[in-house]
């Protein structure tokens, strides 16, 4: 009896194990959008530069340059850029290129409207409002445009400095067709603004995760603050930052790598609907991945690592060293091998046990 028992508990085993589809699915991918900075000229190399690109002290006008920014984005897991851009001849014109360049790249790009000035000033609310306009009339329908639920994904930079009636007058005209994300620092400032924006993209780049013991928590509250009143979320992560050379007195240190995972890991864990990377080209504040003299192509080899050989999150799969079991692995056969052994074993115990009881009862 202990070996029809036995039997059948193997049996059920086997059966379970190479008939049942696994229960656990793979990580939903959340798209990583790296902010990007069209306003270089050569001389704009010459100001505040401590690491320079491989390509060069390039012009934001090279299509080279922009379609090889893209390729190498793309070989990282990268989804799409949000560029810094607000209404200009030049700004419009390397819109356009880039634009341009993702359709043939299957390449995506959202849009950082850089609503203050460059004393941090804020620009006139009529000018703001009419260059979102451009943006919806324009640009939108671009196919390259990113999407989050199918509408074209715009970010307002430097809502902290606009009344929130300033905010509604930029956004009410064109909500029925973009997405407006304030960039709030916290929880207060952006319900001051949810009912007049889709959500919030958190540009913090100067956070140290090794030191502030509170950037986890302050992530995990921006993103659940955000969805409770139905918006979305762009989660900020970066390599380091240094902007020293541009009047700031903050140093993050990139550790090799370190930084960079620290932070994709807190910005996954808050939920976001997507991750912003900042940056790919922001050299004046050394938040940079772009591969440069200094740093070669380690920040963007870190991406191309954490998103997976496919632009996924890895998942940690645990296999035999002979390999992957079931139907098509090494054990299949011995299993069933093991199986057929043990319903002969339960047809001869069944048989013998019903002659048994026959001489019993005779």
């Amino acid at each position: 009896m202990r070996r029809v028992a036995w039997c059948l508990a193997v049996m059920s085993l086997l059966v379970l194990g190479t008939a049942l589809p696994p229960t656990t699915a793979p990580a939903a991918r959340v798209p990583v959008l790296a902010y990007y900075y069209q306003w270089f000229e050569a001389h704009s190399w010459q100001r505040a530069k401590t690491d320079y690109p491989r390509l060069g002290r390039y012009s934001s006008d090279d299509a080279d340059v922009v379609t090889t920014h893209i390729r190498w984005a793309r070989s990282a897991g990268i989804d799409g850029f949000v560029v810094s851009w607000k209404s200009s001849p030049a700004n419009n014109r390397r819109l356009a290129l880039l634009l341009s360049r993702a359709r043939e790249q299957d390449f995506k790009v959202a849009v950082i409207y850089q609503g203050l000035d460059f004393t941090r000033r804020p620009l006139p609310v009529a000018r703001v409002a009419a260059d979102f306009a451009l943006l919806r009339d324009r640009y939108a329908a671009d196919p390259a445009f990113f999407r989050l639920d199918g509408k074209p994904l715009t970010v307002f930079s430097g809502t902290w400095e606009y009344a929130r009636p300033e905010v509604e007058q930029v956004t009410a005209p064109v909500r029925d067709t973009l997405l407006v994300l304030s960039t709030e620092k916290n929880t207060d400032g952006y319900r001051r603004l949810a009912a007049v924006t889709d959500g919030d993209a958190y540009y913090w780049s100067s956070v140290n995760p090794e030191t502030n013991t509170q950037y986890a928590t302050k992530l995990k509250a921006m993103g659940e603050a955000v969805h409770q009143e139905n918006g979305y979320w762009l989660a900020p992560f970066a390599p380091g930052f240094d902007a020293r050379t541009v009047g700031g007195k903050k140093q993050v240190p990139r550790r090799d790598g370190r930084t960079l995972r620290t932070e994709y890991a807190t910005a996954a864990a808050s939920a976001p609907d997507a991750l912003g990377l900042i940056s790919w080209n922001e050299f004046s504040e050394n938040s940079h991945i772009e591969p440069s003299v200094g740093h070669g192509t380690r920040y963007l080899d870190v991406v191309r690592e954490l998103r997976g050989p496919d632009g996924r999150p890895p998942v940690a799969v645990s296999e035999p060293a002979d390999g992957p079991r079931g139907p098509q692995g090494p054990d299949y056969l011995p299993n069933a091998l093991r199986l057929a052994g043990c319903v002969a074993v339960l047809v001869g115990s069944v048989t013998v046990l019903a002659r048994l009881r026959r001489r019993r009862h005779s």
